[in-house]
């Protein structure tokens, strides 16, 4: 069911002179993010053993390069998990081992996160696994209808940056 659709239908009934464009397109992106995160994001990371968040903290780590090592500021401020949130990934992935924490060589009163080698196994196993989970849910779209959504959605962003 289109949910933002029928409000929308609703909306355009009941007090016809509200544009009801701009709540369906904004209804629909959160829709479908919803959805996706809920049906197939987070069983993929369920089925193995992480919640999106520790799957984000791993993959930044992998993705930051050697030493695959970054501080608690740097993962925020590069993942999508809230700061709130970071040192409970930090601390049920290190219970997991796929994480350590290390003395921060550059201050001395600070640490960092770096990947073990089960982390960076695990990371780098599972990282094809999830490309090819999102280019599934994406199949719908052609290459050129992706490469449009991604300008437009890149466009929106820019303009709450601003």
């Amino acid at each position: 069911m289109d949910r933002a659709q029928f409000a929308a239908d609703q909306w355009q009934k009941e007090w016809p002179e509200i544009n009801s464009l701009p709540m369906l397109t904004l209804g629909r992106l959160a829709e479908v993010s919803a959805r996706i995160m809920q049906q197939k994001l987070e069983p993929f990371f369920a089925e193995h053993g992480l919640h999106p968040g520790e799957f984000d903290v791993l993959a930044t780590l992998r993705r930051s390069g050697e030493p695959y090592a970054l501080t608690p500021t740097q993962l925020y401020e590069a993942t999508m998990v809230s700061s709130g949130g970071m040192t409970n990934r930090i601390d049920r992935l290190e219970k997991a081992g796929f994480v350590e924490r290390r003395k921060n060589p550059n201050d001395r009163r600070g640490v960092i996160v770096a990947l073990t080698t089960a982390g960076f196994d695990k990371i780098t196993q599972l990282i094809p696994m999830h490309v090819q989970n999102e280019e599934n849910i994406l199949a719908s779209l052609s290459t050129d209808e992706l490469k449009q959504l991604n300008r437009l959605t890149k466009k929106l962003l820019a303009d709450l940056d601003n």
